[in-house]
Parts: structure tokens; C-alpha cells; sequence
């Protein structure tokens, strides 16, 4: 007999933007956490309840509306703590309302979290402990979670297939997204799966194979 992984998930693309919001649970318990729940709320409710899971927390990887628009809302609906991003994503966080009205997304508003993540911490998502690196260059607090028994991250906004994050936007650094992919991802192992805030899954070692931007080839370090 097969035994389940002990942490699984599904993705739930919200928003005009498509973001992948994630429903992960712990096997062993069926808790639940929401990862950068940026809007419909709805339908991360019913993934949940057709899973058999209660959410017992949210999580946020950074500050952008796409990711934590609907925080606040699935916050107070469900009594949800919040943790996440990394204290520096304030400065997005308190503009979100703001920012969700230039797109039409009245429902954005600021939140503050129950805890701030930092490099070094971890979180619980019932019995299974996921690893908090803090990943600067996209926003100043963008954080990746880390779950080292099933091979997988959470990366936000940091690194997609083929691509990075954009640096553009106020607060943005493009040297050091590249230092945080090459010196905080690339070393939790090329067998890692990450999914990223947008588009398909990949993982480490494939993108240091091709991605035109952080492969190894590009970076020099082949």
C-alpha cells in the first residue's frame, strides 16, 4: 500500500492575474493553510471543503496585491491568524487598497499580520514544519516556504519557469532577487519543485539548467 505524502496541496489560480493561490494540509491532521489568498475567497472555500480539510491559518510570500488582496477578508470570515511576509513588505502592504483600486479589485485591504516571518524561522501547517528563507529583490519582504520531506517550495513572486520576478516596481532590486535565488534557493537542492506565483511548476535543477536569466550557463557558474 502507497502511503500519501504527509504534506499535500492544490492550486487555486485567483484573480485577473491568475495567481497561483495554494491550499496546502497536513495528512496526518487534515489542518489547512492558505497561501497568498489574493481573491475568491469562495473558491478556496470550496477547495477546502471538497478536500476535507479546515484552514487554520494563512500565509502570504509578499505584499502584492495578487498574492494578499483578499487576506483581510478570508482573515476575519474565518478567524484566521496571519503570518507572513517579512516586516519590509509594509510598505505594500499598507498601499494594497490603494493598488486594488487601480486594477478594480475593490475588496483589497491592508492587514497586519499576527506574526512576521524572518530568515530562519518555520511554520506549522498541522504536524508538518515548512522552512522561512527571506527572499528580497521582487519586494523588500518577499518569503519562501520550504518544505524539505516532500521536496517543495513555495516561492512567490522569485523565480517562475524560464523567468524571475519582475524588479521594477518601487523597492525593487534586480541584484539582489538574483543573489536570493542563487544563494537561498539553489542550495536546497536541484531535486526541489517549487511553485511559483504564476504559470506551471518547475523545479530548481531545471531552471539552473535553462532559465535565460539564473541558469548556471548565464551566471557563469556552469
Amino acid at each position: 500500500m502507497t502511503t500519501p505524502p504527509s504534506l499535500q496541496g492544490v492550486i487555486i489560480p485567483v484573480t485577473p492575474f491568475q495567481q497561483n493561490c495554494s491550499l496546502l494540509w497536513c495528512n496526518e491532521t487534515k489542518r489547512a493553510a492558505v497561501v497568498d489568498p489574493g481573491g475568491e475567497i469562495d473558491r478556496i472555500l470550496a477547495a477546502a471543503e471538497s478536500h476535507g480539510v479546515t484552514i487554520e491559518k494563512i500565509l502570504v510570500t509578499h505584499g502584492h496585491l495578487d498574492h494578499a488582496g483578499a487576506v483581510a477578508d478570508l482573515s476575519e470570515e474565518l478567524g484566521l491568524p496571519i503570518e507572513g511576509p517579512e516586516q519590509e513588505d509594509i510598505y505594500w502592504i499598507d498601499r494594497i487598497a490603494e493598488q486594488g483600486r487601480r486594477y478594480g479589485l475593490s475588496y483589497c485591504r491592508p492587514f497586519t499580520p499576527t506574526r512576521w516571518l524572518e530568515e530562519g524561522d518555520s511554520v506549522q501547517v498541522g504536524a508538518q514544519t515548512l522552512s522561512v528563507h527571506h527572499c528580497p529583490g521582487h519586494t523588500p519582504g518577499h518569503v519562501v516556504l520550504h518544505h524539505a520531506p516532500s521536496r517543495l517550495a513555495l516561492v512567490g513572486d522569485v523565480l517562475f519557469r524560464g523567468s524571475i520576478g519582475r524588479t521594477d516596481f518601487p523597492r525593487g532590486d534586480h541584484a539582489t532577487l538574483i543573489r536570493s535565488i542563487t544563494e537561498k534557493l539553489w542550495p536546497l537542492g536541484d531535486d526541489v519543485t517549487f511553485v511559483p506565483g504564476h504559470g506551471p511548476l518547475s523545479t530548481f535543477g531545471a531552471e539552473r539548467a535553462a532559465n535565460p536569466f539564473v541558469g548556471d550557463d548565464v551566471l557563469g557558474r556552469g
